[in-house]
Order: structure tokens, then C-alpha cells, then sequence
């Protein structure tokens, strides 16, 4: 199976900074782009546009809950054309970055606990499909929820991902943290290939579960993500989607 490594990025506002971006730039084949609401502005986006340029890393909007202070990590009690209004507004501010620079957008992915809500909450998924439809690309989630469920039903493309730096229930339910730790990078790189190579994933009670790995996702924000994605990277090379 063929796969790929998607990175938030981007996710640094004003003067403050949020991950390594150029130093993880190599190693990955796909930019989720922090597109204002929970990271990121107008110079920032800008900057990673042309990072990913120069680097031949295909870009997708990376929109969130309006929830700058928190990360985009609360979770918001939202209606479903809010909420739609709320995706368009942000991917319209990296499409116009996008535009400028003559670059195509290639996916939509939901952050934090947008994408934890849209995985169980059935207005919230439709809200993303309401906003997406236009543009016509793939959106990235998690096999077997309602990201799978609805946003197929709906017409979208749906790319199922993997979260490498993440853990995962006895369920396969994806645990959402707020803050990520510094994780052993051989650990995490091999931890992907099983994914991709078996579909499995050991769960933090011990349990292997299945899990669909079309897309292994990298965190920014990791403290040592620089060395995750070289192991990440180095585990996979044999399994990265041609360009």
C-alpha cells in the first residue's frame, strides 16, 4: 500500500512560534496549512505557501473552531451553517494565497476538535461536506466514524489518515490532546509502517486494532518533531505516492 506524510504547519501567529516548519519541510509530501482560527495569519500563510513551493509539498486548508486562544483544541457548541460559513471563510483566506501564487489547493483537513466532533456529530461532518463541495479535493479523516461515513455519502473524496504521534483506544478511537509530548522517533516510525503494512495499531490498553493509513499525519508542535519525521520518513521511504 501507498501512502503519504501530511504535517500541520504554519500554525505560528505574529511574533509567536509553533514548530519547525522549514526543518520539517523534507520530509514530508503534504502541508495542512493553519488557515487564522486556531494558528496562524496573513504573513504566515504566505511564508508556508512558498515553503511548500520551493520543497514540491502539495498544500491543503487546515480550518478550524474559531478558537485562537485554546488552539483549536475546545471543543464549541456550533450550528451547522455557522459552521460551514465559519470552513469557507478560512479556506477563501489560503485559496487567496494559493491563488496568487498559482498553486493548487489539494485537500481540506478539520483540526483539532473540529475534527474529533466532525468524527461523531453528525451536523458538524455535513457542515464540513456544506463548505468542501466547491473545491473538489480530497478530505482527510478517520476510517470508520462519521468522516468516513458521511463525507463518502456526500460525494467527497475521502482520504483516511493516520495519526503517527497520536494514541488510540481499544476502540480505535483517536485520543485528542491538548498539548503533545516528546515521543521516541524510532518508535513512531515504526509505528506508521505497521500501519501501513499491517493496519494496525497497538492501543493504549494493549489491544492491536485496525486502522486505515492512507495519509500518516505528523504534529508541528511535537518537541522533537524534526527527528520524527526523519524516522517517519526513513520507515516509509519504500511506501511514499509518487508525486
Amino acid at each position: 500500500m501507498q501512502t503519504n506524510i501530511n504535517c500541520d504547519m504554519g500554525e505560528s501567529f505574529g511574533i509567536y512560534k509553533m514548530g519547525n516548519d522549514e526543518a520539517i519541510m523534507p520530509y514530508i509530501t503534504e502541508a495542512n496549512i493553519a488557515c487564522g482560527f486556531h494558528g496562524s495569519d496573513p504573513n504566515h500563510i504566505r511564508r508556508t505557501v512558498e515553503l511548500c513551493a520551493r520543497h514540491g509539498v502539495k498544500i491543503g486548508a487546515h480550518f478550524s473552531l474559531p478558537d485562537l486562544p485554546g488552539f483549536g483544541r475546545r471543543e464549541m457548541k456550533i450550528d451547522r451553517e455557522e459552521m460551514a460559513n465559519i470552513i469557507l471563510y478560512q479556506i477563501g483566506a489560503l485559496k487567496g494565497f494559493l491563488d496568487a501564487a498559482g498553486i493548487q489547493l489539494c485537500h481540506m483537513k478539520p483540526h483539532g476538535a473540529l475534527y474529533g466532533m466532525a468524527a461523531r456529530e453528525e451536523h458538524i461532518a455535513h457542515a464540513i461536506c456544506d463548505a468542501c463541495h466547491a473545491y473538489a479535493v480530497p478530505v482527510f479523516g478517520l476510517s470508520g466514524t462519521l468522516h468516513e461515513e458521511i463525507y463518502t455519502a456526500r460525494g467527497l473524496e475521502f482520504v483516511a489518515e493516520f495519526f503517527a504521534d497520536l494514541d488510540y483506544d481499544q476502540n480505535g478511537k483517536l485520543l485528542i490532546t491538548r498539548e503533545h509530548p516528546v515521543l521516541d522517533p524510532q518508535s513512531v516510525g515504526q509505528k506508521a509502517l505497521r500501519a501501513v503494512t499491517e493496519g494496525k495499531v497497538t492501543s493504549v490498553t494493549g489491544e492491536d486494532v485496525p486502522v486505515t493509513a492512507k495519509t500518516i499525519c505528523i504534529h508541528s508542535d511535537t518537541p522533537n518533531v524534526v527527528d520524527i519525521a526523519k524516522a517517519v520518513r526513513s520507515a516509509l521511504e519504500d511506501y511514499i505516492e509518487a508525486a
